[in-house]
C-alpha cells in the first residue's frame, strides 16, 4: 500500500518546516549521487551513526563531527539509494504537513528531531555493538507517523493498492493504512533480532511509539483547528 494523498483534514499553515526538511533532505541525496561508491560508503560511516561508536565513546574513522552524538542528527538526512529517499519523502509530504499545522513551526521541528533522536537510540539499543551506519529519515518519519495516526484517525488516505497485477486507487482510512505499516514494523523487527537485514525496524518502532506518546496531549487542539481549506 502506497499513499499518494489525504483528504479530510484541514489545516491553516503552510507547512514552511515540513518543506524545508524535504529540500534539506534532497540536497544532501544529490550530494550523495555525485560520490563515487568509496566515498559513499565513507560519507556513511562519517555522519552515519555507528552504534559501537555510540556505546564506547570511540569514533572509528573516518571521523565525522566533533561530537558523536552529533552523527544522530546528520544520519537523519542521509539515504541509501533513490528507493530509500523516495519512499521517505513520499511519506514525508503526505503525512508531515498537518502534524506540522497542529504543533505550530518551532514545536514540529523538536517533535521531529526528537521523535529521530529516540528512533536512533531505539535501534542501537537492540545492536549496541554494530558497525553498520544507520542513516535514514525513517525514524523521524515514524514519529510523524505515529503522531498523524493520534491527531487524524478519521481522515482518509488515497493509497495506491499494487498486489500482483491488481493495481488500484482506493481511500482507506489513515487508522488502517497506519495501522497495517507499524504492524509490519514489529512483526518484522521482531523476525530481525539476531539477524542482519540492512532495515532498521526498531528505529521505526521507536520513532512511532515517540510519535504517539507525543502526540496526546494535542489531539483537542487538532480538532479545533480552524478550517481554511480543505487539504487533498
Amino acid at each position: 500500500m502506497i499513499p499518494i494523498s489525504d483528504t479530510g483534514v484541514s489545516r491553516h499553515r503552510l507547512p514552511y518546516v515540513n518543506v524545508a526538511l524535504l529540500a534539506i533532505n534532497a540536497i544532501v541525496f544529490l550530494y550523495e549521487l555525485t560520490l563515487g561508491d568509496r566515498s559513499l560508503f565513507q560519507f556513511y560511516m562519517a555522519y552515519g551513526v555507528v552504534p559501537i561508536e555510540l556505546t564506547t565513546g570511540r569514533d572509528i574513522p573516518p571521523l565525522g563531527p566533533p561530537e558523536l552524538w552529533m552523527n544522530i542528527f546528520s544520519s537523519m538526512f542521509i539515504h541509501g539509494g533513490w528507493l530509500h529517499f523516495g519512499g521517505n519523502m513520499l511519506y514525508l509530504w503526505v503525512f508531515g504537513d498537518n502534524v506540522e499545522d497542529t504543533f505550530s513551526h518551532l514545536g514540529y521541528l523538536v517533535f521531529y528531531l526528537f521523535a529521530g533522536v529516540v528512533a536512533t537510540l531505539a535501534q542501537v539499543y537492540t545492536n549496541p555493538l554494530s558497525t553498520v551506519p544507520a542513516i535514514g529519515a525513517s525514524g523521524a518519519i515514524a514519529g510523524v507517523l505515529g503522531a498523524y495516526l493520534v491527531l487524524f484517525p478519521k481522515a482518509k488516505v488515497n493509497t495506491l493498492i499494487i498486489l500482483f497485477y491488481f493495481v488500484r486507487m482506493q481511500p482507506l482510512p489513515a487508522i488502517l493504512v497506519l495501522g497495517f505499516w507499524i504492524v509490519t514494523q514489529v512483526f518484522s523487527g521482531v523476525a530481525s533480532l539476531g539477524a542482519s537485514t540492512g532495515i532498521a525496524y526498531f528505529a521505526h518502532i521507536g520513532g512511532f511509539v515517540a510519535g504517539v506518546i507525543l502526540a496526546v496531549p494535542l489531539r483537542g487542539r487538532a480538532k479545533r483547528a480552524p478550517t481554511r481549506y480543505l487539504e487533498e
